[in-house]
């Protein structure tokens, strides 16, 4: 059943931003209540491959074309990624996220993934989901056979502005991507990155692109300018602009996933905990791929002062 708070039109989506804040959060929040009351999950994740990416992503520290100096180093080797797994298991995340710099993990480095994968206890391979690049179908059903069950892969911005910010490869081929996921069988994450120099018009796009694929868990980052790349001289968002894109977004996609990513602390600031009220219920917790996040006993102390639990 369609909630009356609910947007569909780009119209109706645009309308908002003439709202005040406050009627606008009030209406994102309710939403966000009606879709998953008072729960909200973490995930975290484990830069598992870093940096001499192919991709010339203008935002992307990773990206061999820009030079922000940064760790660089293969797949982790298997004991160490298996232990970090581990480890994050034992924390309340209800997702464990194992990501890989570079156009697309293949080869041995695949080969070692899926055992790895395969090996882990069922309770915590249940929870572990992969950001592995422009994977082909035949290696998703590879990994989906090893026991993954959901695959991460953002597509960052709405299908006209993405050239804006890489031409190493098409908006196209990141969709199709998601899509082959999704016939594999698992679920998918996808979502994007705000604060690129996009208009309120891509936002609104890219939003209504994701309802029209059905995807469900929609990660949000808002940029972090690293140093030596395209866009370092970049301003982070306001908390206030950040915010409504979250209660925008709320709107479009009410019983959505929506999980607020990298970015959240140079973003938001003080701010952090109104993401709730702006319609998010979940968030990634701990470090993100090359900059610092808030440690899990602080976003859990959060939690838990705005009346929230973490399942």
């Amino acid at each position: 059943m369609q909630s009356s708070l609910e947007v569909r039109t780009p119209a109706e989506a645009m309308a908002l931003l003439s709202m005040a804040e406050e009627e606008l959060f009030a209406r994102a929040t309710a939403l966000r209540e009606a879709a998953f009351g008072h729960r909200v999950t973490l995930c975290a994740i484990i830069n598992a491959r870093s940096g001499n990416c192919a991709m010339d992503c203008r935002f992307c520290s990773q990206s061999r074309y820009n030079h922000t100096p940064i760790d660089v180093f293969p797949l982790l080797p298997d004991a160490v990624l298996g232990e970090r797994i581990r480890a994050l298991a034992a924390l309340p995340v209800a997702r464990i996220g194992i990501v890989t710099s570079g156009a697309a993990l293949g080869g041995d480095e695949l080969d070692r993934l899926c055992t790895i994968i395969a090996a882990l206890p069922e309770q915590v391979r249940c929870r572990v989901c992969a950001s592995l690049g422009r994977v082909p179908e035949q290696d998703l059903a590879r990994l989906r056979a090893a026991g993954l069950t959901r695959f991460h892969h953002n597509l960052e911005t709405s299908r006209s502005y993405y050239p804006h910010i890489c031409t190493s490869q098409r908006w196209e081929q990141r969709r199709d991507t998601v899509l082959h996921a999704v016939k594999t069988g698992m679920s998918v994450c996808c979502g994007g990155l705000f604060g690129l120099g996009e208009s309120w018009e891509d936002r609104v796009d890219f939003a209504f692109s994701l309802k029209a694929m059905g995807v469900r868990d929609v990660p949000m980052n808002f940029l972090h300018p690293h140093p030596k790349t395209p866009l370092a001289g970049r301003a982070p968002l306001e908390p206030d602009e950040a915010l409504r894109i979250i209660a925008v977004f709320r709107h479009i996609l009410p019983t959505a996933t929506l999980r607020i990513c990298g970015g959240r602390p140079v973003t938001l600031g003080p701010r952090q905990h109104e993401i709730f009220t702006a319609g998010a219920n979940a968030l990634m917790t701990g470090d993100y791929l090359t900059t610092h996040g808030l440690g899990t006993d602080q976003d859990l102390s959060m939690i838990a002062a705005q009346g929230l639990e973490v399942v």
